[in-house]
């Protein structure tokens, strides 16, 4: 693997060992393991973020590599240099690799394309409404290390659809794992083609809950809903497809609820509810440290010398 702009780029074996890497390092959070000294990798982040960003800063220099950050807000894009002029630019001074964030969909499989012929690896960090595939790695790692399995369980990914990358990359990787997924969002944000990326699409939250075992609940995009509004109120959607207390209440006591963060309290998720122990929210930010020290190991080819959990 070089690039990783989307699941679809993984093999089978692929996901195997990063998410056995990832395990491996999930247990020695803080250890560095200096396999990637030398190099220096660019975090190329033209859209907000705090879990993605600093995780990744934190993955590379536990492998012992240097960061450069770029912002959008202070880079030449605002004088109107494109994305790719940067990128390739950032190749002449010599770093080793690239993980972009960007609200454009399909961005960082064009900067892989721009830089494929050097030999530079890219990690996609979120391209708008496309994918996020480290996110839906780190969410299975979580899954697998709780549930020890994920084959045959059923997830249930719940909240704004139509503009989360996030349920895509998690749908497109927990049905080829095996698990039996289903989404849930009102009409207005549901796309028209979900089922074809391999899930149930289901309007009714209550029933869609019926047998579930992992739920994931997706940030409502209030800053993309102001451009074009497809809610009555935030009050209605969070009665409809909020999780609170009564319906926690009618899960398993072992289920898992999830949510890649930030976390609109009181929205998808009441506080009582995220700060519940069946809540694996904080165990998904450490475990996507690891995850993203897996993921830049694999991309640069190498591994760390760490025992089995």
């Amino acid at each position: 693997m070089r690039h990783l702009t989307a699941i679809a780029d993984l093999r089978d074996e692929d996901i195997g060992a990063i998410l056995d890497l990832a395990d491996r390092l999930y247990t020695q959070p803080e250890r560095r393991y200096p396999v990637l000294t030398g190099r220096t990798i660019a975090n190329v982040f033209f859209e907000p973020s705090t879990r993605t960003r600093v995780s990744f800063e934190l993955a590379a220099r536990r492998l012992g590599a240097d960061n450069v950050a770029v912002a959008g807000a202070t880079s030449s894009t605002v004088k109107g240099e494109t994305l790719l002029d940067t990128v390739k630019n950032l190749a002449a001074m010599k770093v080793a690799g690239f993980v972009v964030r960007t609200s454009t969909s399909g961005a960082a499989a064009q900067v892989a394309r721009a830089v494929d012929a050097v030999g530079l690896p890219v990690i996609n960090a979120g391209d708008g409404l496309h994918e996020h595939p480290t996110q839906a790695l780190l969410d299975a790692g979580t899954i697998r290390r709780h549930k020890r399995r994920i084959a045959g369980l059923t997830v249930v990914i719940v909240g704004d659809l139509t503009h989360s990358r996030v349920a895509r990359s998690n749908i497109a990787l927990l049905s080829r794992l095996g698990a039996k997924v289903r989404v849930v969002a009102p009409r207005t944000l549901m796309p028209v083609d979900i089922e074809a990326l391999g899930c149930d699409a289901y309007t009714d939250l209550d029933r869609a809950l019926e047998g579930a075992e992992v739920i994931m609940m997706l940030r409502l995009q209030q800053e993309r809903l102001e451009k074009q509004p497809l809610l009555p109120s935030l009050r209605e959607f969070s009665q409809r497809y909020g999780l609170d207390d009564r319906r926690l209440a009618r899960l398993p006591a072992d289920v898992l609820v999830m949510h890649p963060g930030p976390i609109n309290r009181g929205v998808e998720l009441r506080s009582s509810v995220a700060d519940d122990k069946r809540a694996v929210i904080l165990d998904q930010v450490t475990y996507g440290v690891a995850c993203r020290m897996a993921v830049l190991c694999h991309a640069f080819g190498t591994t760390v010398p760490v025992a089995s959990a």
